[in-house]
């Protein structure tokens, strides 16, 4: 498997700097995100995208996904037809960024039933919004399969597509080779087990992000660093490589340290290198 990071895992400053960062702490590739400010969002030209792609490469560094959190902010799911559409517009434009970015899979949030985090009051009775995400998706893969680029739905706190079986399922019935899932390991561990979900997953899976969860911590502040919670990362790349998965894992590192914040990237190369067998 192919060593990865997410561009949210880095300190606050200019792209480039957290690009050559990756590169001086041994990751193979960056995670790129389009989000509606900063160096990649909507509105973010194709020659600046192409740009950026030169940045990486003259760094040995890959961009192969392009993630986007703007989901939950514009869920496929929402109450308002404005909302939803936008929310489908988004989606278009990360494909085509992702495409010019040399990318062959975009981070999609499938929709909202609730978003604790985001919106306690913002709820959507679950049988719309797994009918109106449905619908969403099963539009969007005409662009998906057009762009060649995989559109992969996160498994997130988004109290929707709560299992395993019921992502497959959901997945199954979209019926695109360029619409599967991106299994995040850490996002799993409050209510079940990520070898669980790859063993299910399978050949759904389209790429995987490393994260790492305590349980006896609870909530937001039960993500903690690589191998410092209880993901059974000997069973998660176990299961990875019973799966046939030899595509990129990525680490998604939130939050950051409050101080020497590049320290965090150092410590999830090393870290990603044992649960690899790279070390």
């Amino acid at each position: 498997m192919k060593k990865g990071i997410s561009i949210w895992s880095f300190p606050a400053q200019s792209l480039a700097d957290n690009l050559k960062l990756a590169t001086d702490a041994g990751f193979d590739g960056v995670e790129l995100a389009l989000d509606e400010v900063g160096e990649i969002t909507p509105k973010t030209s194709e020659r600046e995208l192409l740009a950026i792609k030169r940045t990486a490469e003259d760094l040995g560094l890959e961009t192969y996904s392009l993630a986007c959190a703007l989901g939950f902010n514009y869920p496929v799911t929402d109450e308002d037809p404005a909302v939803r559409a936008k929310a489908k517009d988004i989606i278009k434009r990360q494909l085509f960024a992702a495409k010019t970015l040399g990318c062959n899979s975009t981070l999609v949030i499938p929709g909202c039933v609730c978003a604790d985090f985001i919106d306690p009051n913002r709820v959507v009775n679950y049988e719309t919004a797994y009918n109106r995400s449905l619908e969403a998706f099963l539009e969007l893969k005409a662009d998906a399969e057009a762009y060649e680029v995989h559109i992969a739905l996160e498994n997130v706190w988004n109290k929707f597509l709560l299992s395993p079986m019921e992502m497959r399922d959901f997945i199954d019935k979209i019926d695109s080779p360029f619409v599967g899932s991106y299994l995040d390991i850490g996002n799993t561990v409050a209510n079940g087990y990520p070898e669980h979900w790859i063993q299910i997953l399978g050949k759904r899976i389209k790429k995987v992000h490393f994260k790492d969860y305590r349980r006896e911590a609870g909530g937001l502040c039960g993500f903690v660093d690589l191998l410092a919670g209880d993901v059974n990362y000997p069973a998660v790349t176990e299961a990875l490589a019973s799966v046939g998965y030899d595509d990129w894992v990525s680490a998604e590192m939130i939050p950051n340290y409050k101080y020497y914040t590049e320290a965090i990237i150092y410590n999830t190369s090393y870290s990603m290198d044992k649960i690899l067998g790279r070390k």
